[in-house]
């Protein structure tokens, strides 16, 4: 199965196609940081669905041109004090064939929206994550690390099953992704198709508390951004012995409790993050990373995580299932309207049918599309 779209880059002038093929994380982040434009570049067809802004600004060109498919698949947006990111939920990279043997679910179009800092705060205590996302990555899929599986199927028993303990098999894609009951496809660890490459360090989404999740990799001198970029570690290990209750047996890493923490086992500490330099924060920053080894995803928070993370449960939920997010809207989301010359380049088209308008004296190619009953045209990119 696949969900990986036809995405292609504005170019609006020499300067915009030198900026298209700019990898340079730094500058994208920053634009995103001064802008509070909403930017979309993931449906389901080879087209994006755009949200219409009242006008047309550089700044908001300077974004489509600059931003990655990658990272350009949710939208994205600074509000007041928040980065509100939402969703479909649908990755934009190769996926396993779901459903499958061992995870018979269906992957499904959901509606996710998402708010954390813009300028987050180390609270100065660690906070566990519990059943919840703990993040969200830069194309809209939830970080989601924990299973819902548990020994006898005893939430009460003590022993939850690792997904990527070997224990259980959960059906996961080479991306450590499968897909919940409802449909919501979620990362379990390290998400391989979305990675650039496998040995640089890469932005990859942000925490529930607002602080940057970043790929396996990171400079051998936290502060240094001239050090040798390495592999990084986590500081848990497999405990000695046999467990004392449940499924007993020797310690073996199917379960979350197999585990230890040991400081200064490896660069990371217990919530997989640490404080360093980054290309987007070249000042520095408290980041976590999605390792190699467990925890994979961090299973707790040095911040204070937003609610809107928070798993909202439905009267049919059981063990093994759990609830998506939900229908609820992030603010400021829903009220855009297409201009109206892409609504009136359609009128007595037919959806899917190639149109030309003009917007701001410039022409547009583009596809009839329908939302909420409207049918407009959709430039294509």
């Amino acid at each position: 199965m696949s969900h990986k779209q036809n995405i292609q880059t504005h170019t609006f002038s020499r300067a915009g196609q030198l900026l298209a093929r700019s990898k340079n994380a730094l500058i994208a982040t920053t634009l995103l940081s001064l802008s509070s434009t909403i930017v979309s570049a993931h449906s389901k067809d080879t087209t994006t669905l755009h949200e219409w802004q009242p006008d047309s600004s550089v700044l908001t060109q300077l974004i489509n041109a600059i931003i990655t498919p990658v990272s350009a698949s949710a939208l994205i947006s600074i509000q007041g004090n928040y980065r509100v990111i939402a969703s479909d939920a649908l990755p934009d990279h190769e996926t396993g064939a779901f459903p499958n043997r061992n995870n018979p679910n269906s992957i499904k179009s959901k509606n996710l929206n998402y708010k954390v800092p813009a300028k987050p705060q180390l609270s100065g205590k660690t906070t566990q994550l519990g059943m919840s996302p703990f993040g969200v990555a830069l194309n809209g899929v939830p970080f989601d690390p924990n299973a819902a599986e548990f020994w006898q199927n005893n939430r009460r028993s003590g022993w939850q099953y690792e997904a990527l303990g070997g224990g259980v098999n959960l059906g996961l894609d080479k991306s450590s992704a499968h897909v919940q009951p409802d449909g919501t496809y979620h990362y379990h660890g390290i998400p391989y198709l979305l990675l650039v490459d496998r040995s640089t360090q890469q932005l990859l989404g942000y925490a529930a508390d607002g602080f940057p999740i970043y790929s396996p990799w990171g400079y051998s001198n936290a502060l240094d951004s001239s050090s040798p970029v390495v592999e990084l570690k986590s500081s848990y290990s497999i405990k000695s012995g046999s467990r004392p209750s449940g499924p007993k047996g020797q310690y073996d890493g199917t379960f979350v409790e197999d585990y230890q923490y040991q400081p200064g086992l490896g660069q990371l500490d217990s919530c997989n993050g640490r404080s360093g330099v980054t290309a987007e924060y070249p000042q520095g920053t408290y980041y976590y990373v999605i390792s190699g080894q467990f925890p994979f995803i961090p299973r707790c928070f040095k911040g204070t995580a937003d609610s809107s993370f928070e798993r909202k449960r439905g009267p049919n939920n059981g063990t093994q299932q759990r609830a998506g997010q939900g229908n609820r809207q992030a603010p400021g989301q829903g009220n855009r309207t297409p201009p109206k010359q892409a609504i009136a380049a359609c009128k007595g088209k037919s959806e899917g049918q190639t149109v030309s308008f003009n917007v701001n004296n410039r022409r547009l190619s583009g596809t009839c599309r329908s939302r909420n009953g409207q049918l407009f045209a959709v430039p294509q990119r």
